[in-house]
């Protein structure tokens, strides 16, 4: 198993991958291509097994207003065959060591019981536009405690709906 950067040769297994991991939803395989044909500053990294992707994260950038105040992460996914073997946990940790995302405030929005077991914590402040309440809107290394509702990049916006049915 390797964990490597994501490069344009993988754009399309890592599509794909998206899209059997998430299936029947397209909103996360859409959104991925949404912000590379849109080139939004995106941190991504993909698990290999034999030139095959078989996991993927990628983290864009947070907002308060206009400023940066750290990434999101998201998604991460597994091929479904391969799931329950430690490998979307692996890759988050690698991801979490590189130099541009280790310095960072990290924000989720998911599963509260598999990001809790990797140290992340529940986010009261900034709120998610997209979690009510921020039921499952956790962060890591978040030290601010500043009301305001965190950004996303807007092609998050355009399925927004889409992201509600699904938490």
């Amino acid at each position: 198993m390797k964990i490597r950067k994501l490069t344009p040769e993988h754009y399309p297994k890592a599509a794909s991958l998206l899209d059997h991991a998430f299936a029947p939803s397209r909103y996360e395989v859409q959104l991925f291509d949404k912000l590379h044909e849109h080139n939004r500053t995106i941190h991504e990294w993909v698990c290999l097994i034999r030139d095959s992707v078989v996991a993927y994260i990628g983290f864009t950038n947070a907002y308060n207003g206009k400023k940066i105040v750290g990434l999101h992460l998201g998604p991460l996914a597994v091929q479904p065959q391969m799931q329950r073997q430690g490998i979307g946990s692996e890759l988050l940790r690698f991801a979490l060591r590189q130099e541009v995302v280790r310095g960072s405030t990290i924000f989720v929005l998911g599963d509260v019981r598999f990001y809790q077991k990797l140290r992340f914590e529940p986010c009261a402040v900034p709120r998610c536009p997209f979690d009510k309440g921020n039921k499952n809107f956790l962060s890591i290394r978040n030290e601010g405690d500043e009301e305001y509702v965190v950004g996303y990049d807007p092609e998050f916006a355009k399925n927004r709906k889409i992201i509600k049915l699904r938490n």
